[in-house]
C-alpha cells in the first residue's frame, strides 16, 4: 500500500507526457515523407515508406494537428490531449485536383517531374475524373480548360476532342504513349476505356510533331494506365442516371508467379430507352450497347527494367434516329435511322533493352472495323495502324539527349468516293533532342524530327524550348515548335455520305502544317496557414497553312478537295487557378479567351463550331465529422459560328452563351467502400432553347419532298419554306437535359 502511495504521488509530480501515432495513405496506398505537424509548436515528424508516423513527448492540452505533401490537399483536424494518452490518427490525403509536381513524360518522351519539364504538361488524375463521373474518357474532357469534347452529329452522337479550339484531326490521342487512337479512332476509340484503370491524363497544348510525328498539331492527349504491380486487388465502380444510363468498371490484380502481374478491366455501358424532350420524332441521345475489356501485364526485372504488355477489345452497337427506328429499317427508305457497329481491338508493349544503356523499345497494333448506315447510305471502313519505335536516352555533362526512330504503318479502305484504293502506307521516322543545363536555373531544348512520306517526300519539324526556374515556385517557359498532318482523305461528314459524288482532287495536295509559339508562367504559393495556391497561365499563337478542306457546295455532285489558299490562326491566353483551403474547401477554375478564324481571298472568318471563351471551374468541400465530400463542377463557352444550311434557315447563326453544371456528394465513412450521387445539367440547358429546331428536315429525313434546281441546290416551296435539306450537324452542345445520378465504389488494396 505504501508503494502504491508513493507511485501515485510521484506520477503527479511528474506527469506523463502523451503520444500521438498512425498511418497517412491515399486511396488505401501508404504515403512516405508526408510532414505532420502540431501547430504552434517545434513538435514534428514525417512518414516512413510505410506511410507511418509518431509524435511523442506532448502535454496536455488543445492541438491542431496538420499532414502537408506536394501535390495533396492539406488536412487539418483539431485534438485534445490527456495525460498520458496515446492517441491514433489516421489521415487520408487527397490529391489536389490538377496536380503540379507530377512525374511526367509526354512532354520529352523520357520520365521527369512536371515542375522540372521544360515543355508544359497539364496532369489530372483519378481524383479529378470522380469530380464528375462519366462512362468514358470522351465525356470526362468536359471540365479540363481549354479542352472541348465536341458532337458532330445531332443523330448518332460521334464527336471529336478539339484543343484550344483546333478539330478533332489535329489531336493526337495516346494510350501509354502510343499513337493508337487515330482516324477512325478519333471518332470511336475514346469510349470504353476504363475510368478506373487510368492512373493519370497529360496534355500538351501546341504542336508535338517532332517528337509523335503526324496528327500531333495541335496536341496530345496521353492517357496513361495503371502499373499492374502498384494497382488495387480489385475495384469496382458502378453508376446508373435518371435517363436509364447504366455504366460498371471492374478491375482486378492478378498475381502470375513471382515476376508478373496481370491488369484486368472490364467496361460495360448500356443505354436503351428513346427520349425525345425536344419534340422532333428524334431521339435526343443516341442509344448505346459497349463493352471494352482491357489487359495489362507488367513483368518485374532486374535494375527495375520495363516490360509491360497490355490489349483491349471494344465492340459497340449504337444507333439514334426518329423514335420509331428498329433494326429491320436498317439501311432502307422508310424509316430514318443511323446505326453504328464497331470492333477494334488493341495491343501495346514497352520493353526496356537489357543492356547498360537506357534504349526502349515500343510497339503497338490496332484494328478497326466500321459498318455504318445513315439512312439509306452505308459506310463500311477498316483501319489498321501499327507502330514501332526504339529510344535511347542519353546523359552526358550538361546535355541530356534523346535520339530515336519509328516507323509507322497506316492502312484504310471504305466504300465512299473519298476512298478511291486503300490507303496503304509506311512512314518511316529518326528524330533528336538535346536539353541542355546552362545554368543552375536556366535550361534550352532543340529537338529535330525527320519523316519520309513517299506521297509528300522529305518532311521535317524542328522544335525548342526555353525554360526559366525564377525560384523554386516560380518557372517561366518558352516554346516554340512545328507540327504536320499528312494528307487522310477519310471523311464521316455525312455530305460525304449522301449519293454518289465524284471526287476531285484540283492540285496535288501538301501535308498540313503549323507553327506555334506558346509561353507559360507557373507560379506556385504556399502561405503559413497552410493555404495553398497554383497560377498555372499561358498565351498561345498558332500559324497553320496547306489545310485540306472538303468542298461540297460547289457541285452537289462532287467532293472538291484542295489546300486552303491562305491561313488560318489560333491565338489566345489561357489559365488555371488552383486553391486548396486547410479547412477543406478546394476550387480549380480555368478560362481561356481564344480566336480561330481562316483568311482565304483575303477574306477572314471565325472557324465553325469554335468557341471564343470558355470556363471551367471544380468546387469541392470535405465535412471530414460527416466522412462526406461535396463537389461542384461546370463549363462555360462563348458564342460560336454554326453551319447554317442558307440565307433562308432560321436557326441561330451564333450559339448563346451556355452552361452545364452539375453537384455530387460523396460519402466515403465505410471501409473500402464510397457512394456518390448528384445532378448533372443542373440547369437543364439543351441547344434547342431559342431555336424553331435543331435537326432540319426531321418530317422528311430522305429529302422526298424536297425541290431541287439545275444546280442540285434545294429551293424554297410552300412544303419548305427556307430551302433546306436534312441536316443533323447542326450541334454545338449536349442535348441531355437535366438528370439524377447515383453510384457506389469498392477498392480492395
Amino acid at each position: 500500500m505504501i508503494f502504491i502511495a508513493l507511485l501515485g504521488y510521484f506520477t503527479n509530480l511528474f506527469p506523463q507526457d502523451a503520444s500521438i501515432l498512425g498511418k497517412v495513405t491515399e486511396n488505401g496506398e501508404p504515403l512516405p515523407f508526408v510532414n505532420i505537424l502540431l501547430k504552434g509548436t517545434q513538435i514534428g515528424s514525417s512518414t516512413n515508406v510505410d506511410g507511418q508516423y509518431q509524435l511523442s513527448n506532448i502535454t496536455t492540452g488543445d492541438y491542431v494537428l496538420t499532414a502537408t505533401s506536394i501535390g495533396y490537399i492539406s488536412y487539418q483536424t483539431t485534438l485534445t490531449i490527456r495525460e498520458g494518452e496515446s492517441k491514433t490518427v489516421n489521415i487520408a490525403l487527397e490529391a489536389s485536383a490538377q496536380a503540379l509536381d507530377e512525374t511526367v513524360v509526354t512532354g520529352t518522351l523520357k520520365p521527369v517531374s512536371r515542375l522540372e519539364s521544360p515543355v508544359p504538361v497539364e496532369v489530372y488524375t483519378p481524383t479529378f475524373l470522380k469530380k464528375n463521373p462519366t462512362p468514358s474518357i470522351f465525356d470526362a474532357l468536359q471540365n479540363v480548360n481549354g479542352v472541348r469534347p465536341q458532337i458532330n452529329c445531332n443523330v448518332c452522337n460521334t464527336g471529336d476532342i478539339h484543343i484550344n479550339g483546333l478539330e478533332g484531326p489535329y489531336t493526337l490521342v495516346l494510350i501509354d504513349g502510343m499513337p493508337i487512337v487515330s482516324g477512325l479512332g478519333t471518332v470511336y476509340g475514346l469510349t470504353g476505356i476504363p475510368n478506373s484503370l487510368i492512373d493519370q491524363i497529360e496534355i500538351v497544348k501546341g504542336p508535338a510533331s517532332s517528337l509523335y510525328g503526324s496528327e500531333a498539331v495541335g496536341g496530345l492527349i496521353n492517357i496513361i494506365t495503371k502499373n499492374a504491380i502498384t494497382a488495387p486487388e480489385f475495384f469496382a465502380d458502378g453508376f446508373v442516371t435518371g435517363w436509364g444510363e447504366y455504366n460498371l468498371d471492374v478491375g482486378s490484380k492478378i498475381q502470375v508467379g513471382k515476376k508478373a502481374n496481370m491488369l484486368l478491366g472490364i467496361n460495360y455501358f448500356n443505354y436503351d430507352v428513346p427520349i425525345d424532350n425536344n419534340g422532333d420524332n428524334f431521339t435526343d441521345v443516341t442509344l448505346q450497347d459497349r463493352i471494352s475489356i482491357f489487359q495489362k501485364w507488367d513483368f518485374e526485372r532486374d535494375n527495375s527494367r520495363i516490360f509491360s504488355i497490355a490489349g483491349r477489345f471494344f465492340y459497340e452497337d449504337r444507333w439514334g434516329g426518329e423514335m420509331q427506328w428498329t433494326p429491320e429499317f436498317r439501311g432502307g427508305d422508310e424509316i430514318y435511322g443511323e446505326s453504328i457497329y464497331t470492333r477494334r481491338w488493341e495491343i501495346l508493349g514497352k520493353y526496356q533493352l537489357p543492356i547498360p544503356e537506357k534504349m526502349l523499345l515500343s510497339l503497338s497494333y490496332n484494328d478497326h472495323n466500321q459498318n455504318s448506315v445513315y439512312g439509306d447510305t452505308q459506310y463500311l471502313a477498316d483501319q489498321r495502324i501499327g507502330f514501332a519505335q526504339l529510344t535511347w536516352d542519353k546523359s552526358s555533362g550538361n546535355h541530356d539527349f534523346l535520339f530515336g526512330s519509328a516507323v509507322r504503318y497506316n492502312y484504310y479502305d471504305d466504300n465512299t468516293p473519298a476512298t478511291a484504293e486503300a490507303d496503304n502506307i509506311w512512314i518511316p521516322s529518326i528524330f533528336a533532342q538535346d536539353e541542355i543545363k546552362l545554368a543552375p536555373r536556366h535550361s534550352f531544348l532543340a529537338g529535330l524530327r525527320y519523316d519520309y512520306d513517299k506521297r509528300h517526300g522529305n518532311i521535317f519539324t524542328p522544335r525548342a524550348a526555353y525554360k526559366w526556374k525564377i525560384s523554386d515556385n516560380d518557372i517561366f517557359r518558352i516554346n516554340a515548335g512545328t507540327g504536320f498532318r499528312v494528307v487522310n482523305l477519310f471523311t464521316e461528314d455525312h455530305a460525304a455520305l449522301t449519293g454518289a459524288r465524284e471526287v476531285i482532287i484540283t492540285e496535288e495536295l501538301k501535308p498540313e502544317r503549323s507553327v506555334n509559339v506558346n509561353l507559360n508562367y507557373l507560379k506556385k504559393i504556399y502561405s503559413d496557414n497552410g493555404t495553398f495556391v497554383g497560377i498555372d497561365a499561358s498565351a498561345f499563337y498558332t500559324h497553320f497553312s496547306n489545310i485540306i478542306l472538303p468542298d461540297y457546295d460547289t457541285n452537289p455532285n462532287q467532293i472538291i478537295y484542295d489546300n486552303l489558299d491562305g491561313k488560318s490562326v489560333s491565338k489566345g491566353i489561357s489559365a488555371n487557378l488552383d486553391v486548396v483551403f486547410p479547412n477543406g474547401i478546394k476550387f480549380l477554375l480555368g478560362a481561356t479567351w481564344q480566336d480561330v478564324s481562316n483568311t482565304e481571298n483575303g477574306i477572314t472568318q471565325q472557324q465553325i463550331l469554335t468557341e471564343s471563351i470558355t470556363g471551367t471551374w471544380n468546387l469541392s468541400y470535405t465535412f471530414r465529422m460527416l466522412d462526406l465530400s461535396v463537389d461542384y463542377t461546370g463549363n462555360l463557352y462563348g458564342p460560336m459560328r454554326l453551319p447554317l444550311l442558307g440565307d433562308l434557315d432560321p436557326r441561330q447563326e451564333y450559339s448563346p452563351t451556355w452552361s452545364i453544371q452539375n453537384i455530387q456528394f460523396t460519402y466515403k465513412g465505410w471501409n473500402n467502400f464510397e457512394v456518390y450521387g448528384g445532378i448533372k445539367n443542373l440547369l437543364d440547358w439543351t441547344p434547342n432553347k431559342g431555336n424553331p429546331f435543331i435537326i432540319a428536315r426531321t418530317n422528311d429525313p430522305f429529302d422526298k419532298n424536297v425541290t431541287f434546281d439545275a444546280n442540285g441546290n434545294a429551293v424554297a416551296t410552300p412544303d419548305n419554306p427556307y430551302a433546306l435539306t436534312f441536316d443533323p450537324s447542326y450541334v454545338y452542345a449536349p442535348n441531355q437535359g437535366i438528370r439524377g445520378f447515383f453510384g457506389i465504389r469498392y477498392t480492395v488494396f
